[in-house]
C-alpha cells in the first residue's frame, strides 16, 4: 500500500509546461494585457494549494530554493513558474498570487491571480484521493473573484480587464497518469482514443464557461511528452541505468495535441469575438532532451531532487539532498521543472505567439 501511495501521490504532481532552458531572460515586452488569469495543474499553482486540505502541498522547503527570499511558497520548483515568468515578461507584474491568499491586495485582484491548483486535472476523477480544486471547479473560484473586482473597480471596468487580460490553461497530464497509466481507472471504460475525447469534451466545457465569464484571449497547453517524466521512466523500467522514455506515452500525447489543435480552432470558430492559442509543449521538450548540451543542460532524465528517480512532494523534504546546480536540470523533482526550465516555457510562449502578444492592442 505504501508503493501505492507513493504512485498515487507522485503522478498528480506532473507538469506540463515544458520548452527550453534559457539563462538569459528575454526583454519584457510593453504591457498588451492589463491582466493574467491562470487555471490548471501544479505547473500554475502558486499557492493555492497551501489554503485547502490537501496533502498536495510545496510549502516546506527545498522548494522556493531559488525564489526571492528562498522562500517555499506552494510553487513546486526550485523558483518561479511560467504564470510569473510570463507575467513580468509581458509588463503585468513580477509575480503571480494564488487567489485563495488571505493577504491578497486590490491591485493584485486588477492585475490578475492564479486559480490553479496541484493535482488537478479536467477529469473530476482525476482528484477524488488528493482533495484539490478540479479545473472545471475553478470556475467556482473565477466567478467569486470576479464578484471582488467588480466591488473594487465597478462592473464595467471588470469587463473590460476580463476580456483584454491574457487567460492561460496548463492541464491535462495528471488525467492520463492517475486515471489511465499509472492507476488505469478510465481505461476500463475507454480506449486512448475515447479517454482523450472525454478529456477533450471537459476542456471544451471549460473553455466555453471561461468565455461566457468575459475571457476573449485565451492560450491552452497541449500535453508533454508525457513518457519522458522521470517517474514515468521510473515506473515503466526497474533498471535505473536503462530508463528510457516510455513510446507508447509520447505517441499518445502527440495524438491528444494534433486533436486539441483543431478542437481550439473550431471552438475560436464558434465563440465571437475570441482569440484561442495552441500553446506547443511536445516538440521544443524533445528536442531539449535530445539534446541538451545546446541548451545548457546536463540532466534531462532526473530531478534535482534525490536521487531525481521518484522524489517528489513529500518525498523531497527539508532533509532530502539537492544538486548542486539546479539550472543544468531539466526537472527539479521527477515530476516538476525547474526555474531555468520554466523560463524557457514562457519564452517559448511568447515566440509561439509572436506579434499577437505586443501589437494591435491598447495599452490600459
Amino acid at each position: 500500500m505504501a508503493a501505492a501511495n507513493f504512485i498515487a501521490l507522485a503522478v498528480h504532481m506532473i507538469w506540463l509546461l515544458l520548452s527550453k532552458p534559457c539563462n538569459a531572460v528575454e526583454p519584457k515586452t510593453s504591457r498588451a494585457f492589463p491582466a493574467i488569469f491562470i487555471f490548471g495543474d501544479s505547473t500554475v499553482d502558486t499557492g493555492n494549494n497551501n489554503y485547502i486540505l490537501t496533502l498536495f502541498k510545496a510549502n516546506y522547503k527545498p522548494y522556493g530554493r531559488d525564489f526571492p527570499g528562498q522562500i517555499p511558497t506552494g510553487r513546486f520548483s526550485n523558483g518561479k513558474l511560467v504564470p510569473d515568468i510570463l507575467a513580468s515578461l509581458l509588463g503585468i507584474k513580477e509575480l503571480v498570487p494564488a487567489f485563495l491568499d488571505p493577504k491578497l491586495s486590490d491591485d493584485d485582484l486588477r492585475t490578475g491571480v492564479s486559480f490553479g491548483s496541484a493535482g488537478s486535472g479536467y477529469d473530476d476523477l482525476t482528484t477524488t484521493i488528493s482533495g484539490v480544486i478540479p479545473v472545471l471547479k475553478q470556475i467556482d473560484l473565477f466567478e467569486n473573484y470576479i464578484q471582488r473586482l467588480e466591488r473594487i473597480v465597478g462592473e464595467e471596468e471588470a469587463k473590460t480587464i476580463l476580456s483584454g487580460g491574457l487567460t492561460v490553461v496548463s492541464a491535462g497530464t495528471n488525467d492520463f497518469l492517475f486515471n489511465f497509466y499509472d492507476i488505469p481507472r478510465r481505461s476500463l471504460e475507454y480506449d486512448i482514443s475515447g479517454y482523450q475525447a472525454f478529456v477533450h469534451g471537459r476542456l471544451q466545457s471549460f473553455i466555453k464557461g471561461l468565455y461566457q465569464l468575459g475571457c476573449r484571449n485565451m492560450l491552452v497547453a497541449g500535453l508533454p511528452p508525457i513518457g519522458c517524466l522521470p517517474i514515468q521512466e521510473t515506473l515503466a523500467f526497474q533498471d535505473p541505468k536503462n530508463r528510457k522514455c516510455v513510446e507508447h506515452q509520447n505517441s499518445d500525447s502527440q495524438n491528444y495535441n494534433h486533436k486539441l489543435t483543431k478542437l481550439l480552432h473550431d471552438l475560436q470558430e464558434l465563440l465571437p469575438g475570441s482569440t484561442i492559442h495552441y500553446v506547443d509543449i511536445y516538440n521544443p521538450v524533445i528536442d531539449i532532451i535530445k539534446h541538451p548540451q545546446k541548451y545548457g543542460f546536463v540532466q534531462t532524465t532526473k530531478g534535482c531532487c534525490g536521487t531525481g528517480l521518484a522524489e517528489s512532494g513529500p518525498l523531497c523534504n527539508p532533509k532530502t539532498p539537492t544538486c548542486e546546480e539546479p539550472k543544468k536540470y531539466l526537472f527539479w523533482d521527477s515530476v516538476h521543472p525547474t526555474e531555468s526550465t520554466y523560463y524557457f516555457v514562457s519564452n517559448s510562449i511568447l515566440k509561439q505567439l509572436g506579434s499577437y502578444l505586443i501589437q494591435n492592442r491598447s495599452s490600459p
